[in-house]
């Protein structure tokens, strides 16, 4: 049996890669492994997106990771500061010497002959093709397209005589001082940039086919503040991230549960921050709560611009663009100087790597997600991602601590190669989130299923997954290891 080059790939050096190869070092000291980064520097997506006002929506007491506390006083963090907190972490733990920059990883080949992968790998500083081996492939390339985000054909856009940006390449030299801006989106990245692009241009309208729901949370936690001044500051990091891991579980069962009250109260908080002067229509969505995403927004910011008249938010559709702006389906046409395009992402699995079992290229849409991290069949493969309801990092920490769990037993059974093997006939394939975001829709048939019941099942849900993949022995039957 061939010797690879190192026991451990890790795919991309953002928030997972870093938590990844954390966990590898720490509990797997005898296996070696190296990060292959695509991009020309660590950070992932708070390193890629340079739009005003980028921040997280989760709080940084669960955003940020269980090993490394987060001491900065803001809750709801911006870009920047999230950015200077990854590298400190790669950096305080060595994990930056681990990282190999402009590495693309665009094939994966899995040998049973010789329990192995063979990567290869496009050197973006050379322009060469080069191949990589390892034992097991740890892939934290998180779940969208990097090169582009997602743009609709929209009719007559060459038409338009102004400047059109898609916040994922958001340019740095756009000046928007003055302008007249219309945002079309909803989503988190929209109500992001609301604010922030409302202080300095003329005026600002969010163009949404049906409205979001957008709740106010405070930038800094005053209970986190509270518990701060009680404990030491590494026992207060923990009990304020589990404080907001109840309360967001809490809050999440509520409205699953009581839909109707939950729209409620989040309309009803909605309308008390807009004012009587504001119509609260255009926060009053159609679906129930967290079958999207709930979006926040730190301090009230979005609704103070609103209220303020500094921004407006606008519910039609779009019939085509004009030299001017945008003639929407009511026959009224937005007048703007610059139209953002905050239209989503391109969801994208693996990082986009075609991957290769015994020469036979892998299709995904035909796997089932065996524990959120690993597909049916595909052996010494997992991925980390995250939640959809909750913090991202509270689920691939769990990924990072199992992987490594799973290495070593491998290691003390004298084990080479595990796949989950899913021959269960009563377990029904169904797609791999129940979220009903476009993003989301777009890509079904392009990504693994997941099934009805445990352990193909994704619950969404911290505490269970926890004790699932803390408690639970590694050999449960469903995985088969050679």
């Amino acid at each position: 049996m061939k010797k690879p080059e190192v026991d451990v790939i890790i795919v991309g050096a953002g928030l997972s890669g870093i938590g990844a190869a954390y966990y590898l070092q720490k509990d797997c000291p005898d296996r070696t492994f190296t990060i292959l980064e695509g991009r020309e520097r660590l950070g992932g997506t708070w390193d890629l997106f340079r739009y005003p006002g980028i921040r997280s929506d989760s709080d940084m007491y669960t955003f940020g990771f269980q090993f490394h506390a987060w001491k900065n006083p803001k809750a709801i963090a911006d870009g920047p500061s999230i950015l200077a907190y990854l590298r400190e972490t790669a950096a305080t733990y060595g994990i930056d010497r681990k990282i190999e920059l402009q590495k693309r990883v665009t094939r994966a080949r899995w040998s049973s002959t010789d329990a192995m992968w063979t990567i290869e790998v496009d050197d973006r500083a050379t322009g060469k093709t080069e191949e990589r081996t390892c034992r097991f492939l740890y892939v934290c390339a998180g779940y969208y397209e990097y090169e582009k985000g997602y743009t609709p054909e929209f009719r007559g856009r060459e038409r338009f005589g102004g400047t059109v940006v898609h916040p994922q390449h958001w340019p740095e030299d756009l000046d928007y001082a003055n302008k007249r801006i219309v945002i079309i989106g909803s989503g988190a990245t929209a109500v992001t940039l609301l604010p922030e692009l409302a202080k300095k241009a003329a005026h600002v309208t969010m163009l949404q086919r049906s409205p979001t729901y957008v709740v106010s949370r405070p930038e800094r936690d005053p209970v986190a503040k509270a518990i701060s001044s009680v404990f030491p500051a590494s026992v207060a990091y923990h009990v304020a991230r589990w404080k907001n891991v109840g309360v967001g579980m809490a809050f999440y069962a509520y409205c699953r549960k009581f839909p109707a009250q939950a729209k409620r109260l989040l309309v009803g908080a909605a309308k008390k921050e807009l004012g009587p002067d504001v119509d609260a229509s255009h926060f009053t969505p159609r679906y129930a709560p967290w079958t999207q995403r709930v979006c926040a927004v730190p301090d009230g910011d979005l609704f103070a611009a609103v209220r303020e008249g500094r921004a407006s938010v606008v519910t039609d559709t779009i019939e085509t663009f004009t030299e001017k702006g945008i003639l929407l389906s009511s026959g009224k046409e937005l007048e703007a100087d610059i139209i953002v395009t905050a239209t989503g992402f391109t969801l994208r699995f693996l990082g986009g790597a075609e991957v290769f079992i015994d020469g036979r290229k892998l299709e995904m849409p035909k796997t089932m997600v065996y524990r959120g991290m690993m597909m049916s069949d595909v052996p010494n493969l997992a991925f980390a991602v995250g939640y959809t309801n909750a913090s991202w990092t509270l689920k691939t920490d769990l990924t990072g601590q199992y992987v490594c769990r799973l290495l070593n037993y491998m290691t003390a059974h004298h084990k080479t190669s595990v796949r989950p093997v899913q021959n269960d006939p009563s377990v029904e394939p169904l797609p791999i989130l129940d979220f009903e975001s476009g993003y989301v829709l777009r890509s079904l048939n392009a990504v693994p299923k997941q099934g009805s019941k445990a352990p193909w099942k994704l619950y969404q849900n911290y505490v269970l997954d926890t004790l699932t993949l803390r408690g639970k022995k590694v050999d449960d039957g469903v995985l088969r290891f050679d």
